[in-house]
């Protein structure tokens, strides 16, 4: 603990950039505390498709007011939600960023535990392209759970479970009383379409990579935004994996995701006031070390290593 704070200090910053962690007791009464009125992100999930038990699938938050808008929906996303006392019946929107199956595993979770606690009617997600088919095909795989749900004794609200998808391209997606959500076009290995999301409210502007390699059009998108979360792999510990198809992780992580050293130097251009390292695939490396490659990529500004539930 305090060679962590020895390190946020260290880059400059003061307690009230630091993280506020939310009680992890699930079990603890959810009373959604909507009084604030300032923007707030939640990182709700911060992990890789490896099964780490302190990092959910990749989800984040974004709370204006007692409106919620969620990015990503990977594993444990509801019981996230639960763990930061935001509300469980559905978020006024949800957008993906691709269909890698680590942003997409808790989306049938979202879509059915939330009409479980009493969502009555579609919420807005937006994607890419082939999010209509995922979601069409979720729905038949639960559709005998539904209709027990539905005509048993549960007597859950009668087509709760329905979302209203639209498949996006590039450009503002959403906006509506002060808050405006634009879908930036990035470069996800073989993938056609994947999304990083600028959001922009009355006080706040937050920048959401997902997953790509550097992008050019991300630097350009997110120029001066207050709050930048951004993947990163450790580009000192990348090397072939001793397993089947192993030579290529190299190649993989070099086409699909974005280095310490490679965010460093977008950092660096970008100029946010505060960099949130988020979906690290670390292969090794230590915080410290994350944050070495980082700086040795040229960013001089404040930068923290996303963790469960932190808020900001």
């Amino acid at each position: 603990m305090q060679n962590a704070l020895a390190i946020l200090l260290s880059l400059g910053l003061g307690w009230q950039a630091l993280p506020q962690n939310f009680p992890p007791n699930i079990m603890q009464a959810a009373q959604p505390d909507l009084r604030a009125s300032a923007t707030k992100v939640i990182l709700l999930g911060t992990g890789t498709p490896y099964p780490d038990p302190a990092a959910s699938g990749p989800a984040t938050a974004v709370v204006v007011g007692g409106r919620v808008f969620l990015f990503d929906a990977g594993p444990g996303i509801m019981r996230r939600l639960r763990a930061a006392n935001l509300p469980l019946n559905g978020p006024e929107a949800l957008f993906i960023t691709h269909l890698h199956s680590d942003h997409t595993l808790g989306y049938a979770d979202l879509i059915l535990t939330s009409w479980i606690m009493r969502r009555r009617a579609p919420f807005p997600v937006y994607g890419p392209r082939g999010l209509q088919r995922m979601t069409n095909h979720l729905l038949a795989a639960y559709s005998e759970d539904i209709d027990i749900r539905e005509n048993g004794l549960e007597h859950e609200v009668v087509g709760g479970y329905r979302v209203d998808v639209h498949e996006i391209q590039r450009g503002v997606v959403y906006e509506k009383d002060g808050v405006r959500i634009s879908a930036i076009a990035v470069q996800h290995g073989a993938w056609k379409d994947a999304f990083a999301y600028r959001i922009d409210t009355i006080d706040r502007s937050i920048v959401i990579s997902g997953d790509t390699r550097p992008s050019e059009e991300l630097v350009k998108s997110a120029q001066g935004v207050d709050i930048l979360i951004h993947e990163v792999y450790s580009a000192a510990h990348l090397k072939p994996e001793n397993r089947p198809g192993g030579n290529d992780w190299p190649r993989y992580c070099r086409e699909y995701h974005t280095s310490d050293v490679e965010l460093g130097a977008l950092a660096a251009r970008i100029h946010p006031r505060l960099l949130i390292l988020d979906h690290i695939i670390r292969m090794g490396a230590t915080d410290e070390d994350l944050l070495a490659g980082v700086r040795a990529g040229g960013y001089t500004g404040k930068v923290l290593i996303g963790r469960d539930l932190d808020s900001f």
